[in-house]
């Protein structure tokens, strides 16, 4: 299929898992998930990524986000791969990991590259909302290890966006003021929100939302 664009659905997909056979949709149920593929167990940049994972397993359940990882590794080798993942990160890997040996999840989602070296899977990620609706990607060669605080920083961006007629300026970070829209007047901005400031007619900020 052609590459998914920000906005298409996220393909459905069944497949099994270290945590039992998983239906895409049906586990990702009406919150966000984040799906990103790794391209081969026992290797050293998945290792220190997968235990990052795992490490922010609270902050994760605190945004109603699930994660999901893929590899066309097969399922025994996932199971014997974790350990050394719990051993590095000092945690224990509670989510699930997909034995994606046929590629399907891996082409649904593009994430084999021509030319990237073999037909393993590089390092994509999707974030896709409650909606079931691709709403980021991003793409890192194999070599490049993800920082997966930036993907907590960008889905409280996404979730502050669809609080309320919101987007984020550049570096923010969650609790920091947000941008108004520019279909809401100033007037109104003021009546609706908090702390509002117009720098420019364009550019007013107010303060985050509160949950």
């Amino acid at each position: 299929m052609a590459t998914l664009r920000l906005g298409d659905d996220a393909p459905d997909f069944t497949a099994p898992t270290t945590e039992g056979e998983l239906s895409f949709h049906e586990w990702k149920g009406d919150g966000w998930a984040v799906l990103f593929s790794h391209p081969a167990d026992f290797t050293p940049v998945c290792t220190t990524e997968l235990g990052r994972v795992a490490q922010l397993k609270d902050e994760w359940a605190r945004r109603n986000t699930k994660v999901l990882a893929v590899s066309v590794d097969a399922l025994e080798d996932h199971e014997a791969w974790k350990g050394d993942i719990e051993d590095v990160a000092g945690t224990s890997v509670d989510y699930p990991i997909v034995a994606d040996a046929d590629r399907k999840v891996a082409e649904l989602y593009d994430m084999i590259h021509p030319g990237a070296g073999d037909t393993s899977p590089v390092r994509s990620v999707f974030l896709i909302d409650p909606a079931g609706k691709v709403r980021l990607s991003l793409t890192y060669p194999k070599s490049a290890g993800r920082n997966f605080d930036e993907i907590l920083r960008a889905l409280d961006a996404l979730q502050v966006n669809d609080a309320g007629p919101f987007s984020t300026p550049v570096d923010w970070k969650q609790g920091e003021r947000v941008i108004v829209a520019p279909t809401v007047s100033t007037e109104d901005a003021r009546a609706r929100f908090e702390d509002v400031e117009e720098v420019k007619p364009y550019l007013r900020y107010a303060a985050a939302p509160t949950a």
